[in-house]
């Protein structure tokens, strides 16, 4: 045993020598760029920064994104001191935007590129070469067969060889004879180009859709905007309740096209037991204007129907009732008058009430409560909104006065009040009572702060609105993207080769073979279509066109089949039957 060791020891002695004396060839910066490049210019590379960037994207969904909604974000590290700072630092509030996403992004636009152009360069030439030479012996071909034409049918070699190639044209092969006046005519037939032609449009098209994406996500816009009944929206940036911006946004790109909410009407359902009082259709209806000169255009705003204007989409989201009140202050005047939007919160719209006067005097005024379509009171004096109708409108508020802190810059939420630094007037658990409004009726706030009426209620709707100039075109490459895809998948590339020579007794013998680039189920049905239609162009009786080859007769040449595809690009040398000299075809 250990004479055995000692003999691979000094067997192995010189092999390291050998390689310890070799000198690696070194690749240099031009050769490190170069590997780099084959690297990131790889499909597998290219499918895995795919993959990478549907993983990258999964932040974006699992927490609150900063061009969405900066307060949310602000909220959310307040909530989690412990680690959303360092989320914020990591960018997992600006994924979209962050650098780790782009990179991905840009890598996997890079690399897309970097695959697409050489493979169309060379999927060009392929496409004006001629088919490959035909092989020595079609018999190694995964299809093949032999068709005999008898001496009585008088079509030479020559003839016979053409009409093959009519056949094939009509097929939609590209054909080319070869030495069709010599002893041993042949040709070679190619079809199946869009096959690839289907697999570039594919890839070319998801560069298109993530162009597309990228362009609108630089240049595109959104925005929200509540109108109540006889609001006008004008498309600038002071019009916009909420505005995200793109990453290249300018505020030239804004049309100044404007939107009036003239009525909204909800059909509720009255028939169904189970879904009483649901509502079952909404409707706005909206005066447009694509520019301040432009005359005024009548449309209705429906849901999943959006309305076209300068450019963006205005797509109806929400909607809900807003009570329009008159307020006054101590001195007597008039501190607000309008409509007041009110946030729907549970069913049958019952809603909360939110009212800031900052321009009351000598203090300022607030008022938080609720809307009840149809109120009723409960037998423990609940009050509750029992149908989403206006039957039985009613108004109940609490108020304050002191100071509302608008003062100060800061942003406030206008669907929340804050009453920490207030003194309550109404409420409940007060002397007073809380305040409790019909239409047309006002009531005076105690110490002299004022009075509120309630005038009546309109209705409001929510509009999205959105700008995004890569959204036609994303769907155009998607859709391509498709079609390619489809074209891949069910397009077959396949080439055929056919040869002809005469026997000694005057037959002409044909034999023909397939070859598919690739798995192709349906090369053998391609085969059996093919033996037909040269039987039928060289007219040749059902007898005589046996379905193997076995039963064909004499063939120009029997060679013990091998492996598919061995030597397809050999000479051609004289089979066994006809007779003339050898020749390369």
């Amino acid at each position: 045993m250990s004479e055995r060791v000692n003999v691979k020891k000094k067997q192995s002695a010189p092999v390291a020598e050998a390689k310890a004396q070799a000198a690696l060839p070194a690749l240099g910066p031009k050769g490190m760029l170069r590997w780099a490049w084959t690297q990131l210019t790889s499909m597998r590379t290219a499918l895995f920064l795919l993959l990478l960037l549907a993983v990258a994207a999964v932040p974006g969904s699992l927490f609150p994104q900063r061009p969405a909604n900066p307060a949310v974000v602000t909220q959310y590290i307040k909530d989690h001191p412990d680690y959303g700072k360092l989320l914020d630092s990591l960018q997992l509030y600006d994924v979209y935007s962050s650098a780790w996403f782009s990179a991905i992004y840009l890598l996997l636009f890079i690399s897309l590129i970097g695959c697409v152009v050489p493979r169309a360069i060379a999927h060009y030439k392929a496409m004006r070469s001629q088919p490959p030479r035909t092989p020595q012996r079609l018999s190694r071909l995964p299809e093949y067969g032999t068709l005999v034409i008898p001496s009585g049918a008088a079509i030479p070699s020559s003839d016979a060889i053409n009409g093959a190639a009519r056949v094939l044209r009509k097929r939609g092969y590209r054909v080319e004879v070869r030495d069709a006046d010599g002893a041993l005519p042949s040709l070679g037939a190619e079809r199946g180009f869009m096959k690839e032609v289907g697999n570039l449009v594919f890839h070319t098209s998801l560069i298109g859709v993530l162009v597309s994406v990228a362009a609108g996500g630089l240049f595109g816009y959104s925005g929200q905007r509540i109108l109540v009944e006889g609001d006008t929206f004008v498309n600038t940036l002071v019009g916009y309740d909420q505005f995200n911006p793109g990453t290249n946004f300018q505020p030239s790109q804004l049309q100044p096209y404007s939107l009036q909410l003239d009525k909204f009407n909800i059909t509720f359902d009255r028939e169904s037991k189970g879904k009483f009082g649901q509502p079952i259709d909404f409707a706005a209806t909206v005066t447009t204007k694509e520019n301040p000169d432009a005359p005024p255009k009548q449309e209705t705003l429906k849901v999943n129907d959006p309305v076209s204007l300068g450019g963006t989409s205005i797509y109806l989201t929400g909607n809900g009732y807003a009570p329009v009140v008159t307020i006054r202050d101590g001195a007597g005047n008039v501190a607000m008058q309008g409509p007041v939007v009110a946030k729907l919160q549970g069913e049958n719209y019952y809603s909360s009430v939110v009212i800031k006067v900052p321009d009351a005097q000598p203090d300022q005024l607030g008022f938080v409560g609720f809307f009840l379509p149809t109120a009723f009171v409960t037998d423990k004096n609940v009050s509750f909104s029992a149908d989403p109708e206006l039957f039985n409108p009613q108004l109940t508020l609490n108020s304050y006065y002191g100071d509302l802190g608008l003062n100060k810059g800061a942003p406030q939420n206008v669907f929340e009040l804050d009453v920490k630094n207030l003194t309550p007037l109404n409420a409940r658990n007060l002397a007073a009572g809380g305040i409790t409004l019909a239409p047309g009726s006002t009531y005076t706030l105690p110490d002299g702060k004022g009075s509120i009426s309630f005038d009546g209620v309109k209705r409001y709707i929510g509009v999205d609105i959105h700008h995004n100039p890569g959204q036609l075109s994303a769907l155009v490459f998607a859709l391509l993207a498709v079609a390619g895809l489809i074209l891949s998948l069910y397009v077959n590339r396949r080439r055929v080769w056919v040869r002809t020579g005469t026997a000694a007794d005057g037959r002409t013998m044909v034999e023909y073979g397939l070859l598919a680039r690739g798995e192709d189920h349906r090369l053998a049905g391609e085969a059996a279509a093919l033996r037909k239609l040269f039987a039928a162009e060289w007219q040749l009786p059902d007898e005589a066109v046996p379905g193997d080859a076995a039963s064909a007769g004499a063939a120009p040449s029997q060679q013990t089949p091998s492996r598919a595809g061995d030597n397809v690009a050999g000479s051609v040398s004289t089979p066994a039957g006809p007779t003339g000299p050898k020749k390369d075809q």
